[in-house]
């Protein structure tokens, strides 16, 4: 899984800001490190004169299926990667549970070809007495 942060220019943080964000989602995800290829997460400065115009999004893409986003907004930009952060977590959990298992067995995607297509459907008669 690559991980890769990107900062706006108002960002303060340099290299030790990305280093803690890629050890934090490295850990947080590594869950799910063979499902996923890339994480990207943009941290910015929404520039109004709101309380929380710090900006977090985190896209993840995982493997064969669509990408997934989240974004959060706080004060901080602390506060704004834990809130994606966090989001981005349950997101996860729903949409691999919901690939990887169904109803706690797995699904039909992953069960074996029939040994024989040509019985598939067919009802055999039961000897009667």
């Amino acid at each position: 899984m690559q991980i890769q942060v990107n900062t706006d220019h108002n960002i303060h943080g340099g290299e030790g800001l990305a280093t803690y964000v890629t050890t934090d989602l490295e850990s947080s995800l590594s869950r799910f490190s063979g499902w996923l290829t890339r994480v990207e997460v943009h941290l910015s400065e929404d520039g109004g004169s709101k309380p929380e115009d710090k900006k977090c999004v985190i896209e993840a893409r995982p493997g064969g299926k669509q990408p997934v986003a989240v974004t959060h907004h706080a004060t901080t930009v602390d506060d704004a990667y834990a809130g994606a952060a966090s989001k981005l977590g349950r997101v996860l959990d729903s949409r691999y549970s919901r690939a990887h298992d169904h109803k706690g067995s797995d699904s039909i995607r992953h069960m074996p070809a029939p040994e024989d297509p040509e019985l598939v459907g067919v009802i055999e008669d039961e000897p009667r007495d």
